[in-house]
Parts: structure tokens; sequence; C-alpha cells
């Protein structure tokens, strides 16, 4: 018999970012850089699993906002000049380091095989979609690929409006079936924020399970008798997993987990920064503002700013060890929760993916070698919540407490006196949609319709968890605001102009914020 399961679970999100008014914009590049470094090489490794007939089971969630990036013609080109760009500085390097170091020179070749590689594995196995590469490996049931708010909202801030939540959920639910041919079973709530209630919107969509942290059960009322080594279930019957500290502090904390070693690979130093600016300027932003390249020369070394080298090779067998460690500690881990648990044990690891790859460059490879080792052992099983709910239908009914994943668990971080000044504006703009939803439920005028459907599109954009997360953590204010500002503008413009309508205004807005074609703004009138 097995020991336990272990269910593994990746959050892929970026918020919805487009601006085709430019040839070069630093943000999209937030979404160039997780394709090279996190979604490729997962997807590349799970690859790998498949034609060496390891088994494995992973829970995926792909965001609409991600997805929508994905499946959008004019993004995937400019990815594909990134590449070409890549490949361009990969092949300036070589000739630039012939005459360095044989260490600087080999990492310039590593670079410039490794875009390479990438354009062929996006252009060739993945034909240009990455969302054909996840939709693969579900269709072998290796991954349970499950949906999120619709553009990532924070639900229980949004809750003034019953209809501003509802909305979120029922887009996110019609995005996954457009996607992937099927309804998503399961939920990663934007934040993992949970408010009472909101179990009764999920079961109205047929959401079978959603992901909490630690003290969503700990906390629950009354207390999970198993704490978080089994789901328990809400009152509307929908499971809730909860986090497990200890498998997850290992891997995303930079100084306990693994993507602190001295030998992994540098994220701050760059040749972005390095370089002199006449040299790099074609590969950073127009304006000569410097950015990161993903040319990487250096491995993290330790605390000061003295760094050595990278090796790939040296890391890549770093993941082994670090693979075998962590099956280690979960064999144990479950040896010992068999002696308190009148079931099997389960763990559940729930991690943004970006830092698998982006983060921790080795990150997709220690994954790689860790399904390998749990397919050698057979100790434990890394397994799906639906099949963990298969196995375990029988479970605990209780209510969770509300709760984030967030800085203090609750709701700080989106909700301070930093971003506070957002919602106001967030929820006029709810009540707004949903009284133009109600008088104008029956129009037939084409042209109103567009309207009406860019404002609930202009709405969610603006109702992104991102920016206000962002501007807490002070790494990208300046854009976050004005992308609020931005969308509160439009929605206020639009609205205002229903009936004398610039057109000019209504196209622009279309191409620019174009995410969810098939929107219907009468899913925010009530009965609907």
């Amino acid at each position: 018999m097995t020991k336990g399961y272990w269910i593994p679970v990746l959050h892929s999100h970026l918020p919805f970012v487009k601006h085709p008014e430019y040839e070069y914009f630093l943000e999209e590049h937030w979404l160039f850089e997780a394709i090279d470094e996190c979604y490729v090489p997962l997807l590349n490794n799970m690859k790998r699993l498949v034609e060496e007939d390891i088994d494995f089971r992973l829970t995926v969630s792909v965001t609409p906002p991600l997805a929508e990036m994905f499946n959008d013609k004019l993004l995937m080109q400019k990815y594909l000049r990134h590449l070409d760009r890549m490949i361009e500085l990969g092949c300036k390097e070589i000739e630039r380091t012939k005459e360095a170091s044989n260490q600087e020179h080999q990492l310039a070749l590593f670079y410039k095989d490794r875009y390479e590689w990438i354009k062929e594995f996006f252009n060739g196995f993945l034909e240009g979609n990455l969302l054909n590469g996840y939709r693969h490996f579900a269709s072998l049931g290796k991954l349970e690929i499950i949906t999120c708010g619709a553009t990532h909202g924070f639900l229980p801030i949004l809750s003034l409006n019953e209809k501003a939540v509802e909305a979120q959920i029922q887009i996110a639910v019609e995005s996954h079936k457009k996607n992937f041919g099927v309804a998503p079973n399961g939920i990663w709530l934007p934040e993992c924020a949970y408010f009472d209630g909101l179990d009764k919107v999920l079961a109205k969509y047929d959401i079978k399970f959603f992901f909490g942290d630690s003290h969503t059960l700990v906390c629950a009322n009354p207390t999970a008798q198993n704490g978080v080594f089994a789901p328990i279930y809400t009152p509307e019957n929908i499971a809730v997993f909860a986090r497990d500290p200890d498998s997850s502090k290992k891997v995303w904390s930079s100084k306990e987990g693994y993507p602190g070693d001295s030998n992994y690979r540098d994220f701050y130093r760059d040749l972005g920064y390095d370089l002199d600016l006449e040299y790099i300027k074609d590969f950073i932003s127009p304006d000569g503002t410097r950015v990161f390249t993903g040319f990487k020369y250096h491995k993290v070394t330790g605390t000061t700013d003295n760094k050595e080298f990278y090796n790939p090779t040296v890391a890549y067998h770093k993941t082994k060890e670090h693979a075998k460690n962590f099956h280690y500690e979960r064999e144990k881990q479950f040896e010992n929760l068999n002696k308190h648990l009148d079931r099997t044990p389960m763990a559940v690891s729930p991690y943004d993916a970006e830092l698998f790859g982006h983060w921790w460059f080795e990150g997709p490879d220690f994954l790689y070698h860790l399904f390998k080792e749990i397919d050698s052992h057979q100790s434990f099983k890394s397994i799906t919540p639906m099949e963990y709910l298969q196995a375990e239908p029988t479970n605990q009914v209780t209510i969770p407490t509300p709760s984030s994943w967030g800085d203090k668990g609750y709701y700080d971080v989106w909700l301070n006196k930093e971003n506070d000044w957002i919602y106001r504006h967030l929820h006029i703009m709810a009540d707004k949609m949903q009284d133009l939803a109600e008088h104008y439920v029956d129009e037939k005028n084409p042209l109103k319709v567009r309207v009406l459907n860019q404002l609930l599109r202009e709405l969610l954009l603006g109702q992104s968890s991102d920016w206000a997360f962002l501007i807490t953590t002070e790494t990208a204010i300046e854009y976050s605001t004005r992308r609020t500002k931005e969308h509160v503008h439009n929605f206020m413009k639009l609205s205002d102009s229903i009936d004398s309508i610039d057109l000019k205004f209504l196209e622009w807005l279309e191409q620019k914020n174009s995410i969810f074609q098939e929107i219907d703004y009468r899913i925010f009138a009530k009965g609907e």
C-alpha cells in the first residue's frame, strides 16, 4: 500500500498585458520571460517523462488571462521576434567571449542553444500555442487543468456586488470550456482568497474543489480533524484542499529552501545590467532602460555581491540531489502521519508556476527528477485532487475560515493604505455595469452591444488583483496605477456615451483590451 498521496499544484498566471501601440513594451516581457523560463521548460520535461514512460500527476491552473495571451496572435508574433533577438544576442555573445574565460564562452553557447531549442519546441511540438501542450498532457491523464477567476479578481473585496463575483467565476468556467473542451473540476481562487458564502457561487458552476492556505482548514469551524492532511467539504459540498507548510517551504523559500543553493543560477545578475550600454542597447528597452535579457552568467555563490560563474551541469546534478531529499522527507512525513490518521495521508504543495524556471531557473529539472524518484520508489504517489476524492469520497464537513495565501494570511496585501483607493472605483463600476446590463438586457443594436461588452471587459481588467498586489510590493507601482486608472477612465467614457458612440475609441479598446471575445454583458443582469 502507498504511504501517502502528494498533490503538487502549479498556479500559472500573469495579468493580461497587450500594447499594440508599441513594437516593444516592457511589461509584455513578463509573458515572454515566463514562456522562456517556465512554461516551455515545464512542458518539455513533461514530454520527457512521457517518452521515458515515467508516471506522474500534476495539477496546473491556466488562468483565463494567461490563456487569452497564449491565443493572441499579435502577442505570439511579438514573442517570436523576442526569441529571434535572444538568438541574435547569443551569436553576438559567442563572438564577444571568444577571448574571454572558457566559462563565459561556454555560457554564451549554452544560452544561444537554449533559445534555439525553445523556438523549435514552440513552433514544433506546441505548434505556436502553449495551450496545445497543456491539452496534450491532460488528454494523457497526466495533468488536471483547473481554472481561476476570469481576471484574477480578489473576490472577497469584490463581493459587495454579488454579480461581480459571479461574473468572475462564470466567465472563467466558460473560458476554460472554450480552451480545453471540458468544464473545470477545480479552481484556484485568486490569491487563494476565500470568504463566507463563496462556495455557493462555486457550486452553481459545478466547481468541485478549490485550494486554501493552511489556516483555511486549521481555523475552520469546527477545526479540520485531520489538519491539512485531508480535505474537507463545505456545506455546499465543495472540497477544500489546504497547503502543507513543510513541503511548500522547501521549494519557495530562497533562504531555507533549495533555490538558495550556491550552485544555482543567480536571478539578479544579468547582461542587461552588466554590459556597456552601447553594446547591449539593441537587446534592452529602446529608450535605454536596462532590463533583464535572460542571459545570466553567474550563480548564487553566497550572500555577497561577489558572484562566480554559473555551471549548468553542476546545477543540473544538484536538482537530482534535491529531488532525492524532497522525496526522502515526504516519505518520512507520510510514515509519521500514518501513525496518527485514520486514512492515507495527503500533502498539498501549491506554488506559483513561475517559481519553477523564472525565479528558480533549475526548478523544472527538479520536478522532472522528483517525478522519476516517485515512480522509481513507489512509496507514495503523486495524484490529482479528483483522484484523491475518488479514493477518499468521505470527508469532514466544516466551514472554512476567510483567508488568503498572502502575507499575514488574510486580505492585507490587497487592501491597505497604499492601494485602498482602487476599490471605490471598482464597486461603482460594478454597480453601474449591473444597472446597464438590466437596462439594455434586450438591446438589439449591434454597436451598443459592442459598447456594453467592452464595458464589461474594462471592468474585469480593472478588477485584476495583480494591480493592488504590485502596488503593495512596490514592484511596478507606476504601471499598475496607470492600468487601474486607464480601465476606470475607459469604463466611464464608454458608459457616458452609449447614445453617442465614439467609434474610433471603441475600436481601439476592442483591439487593445481584447480579452474574452465571446463575452456577453447580459451575465451582469439579474436572473441571467
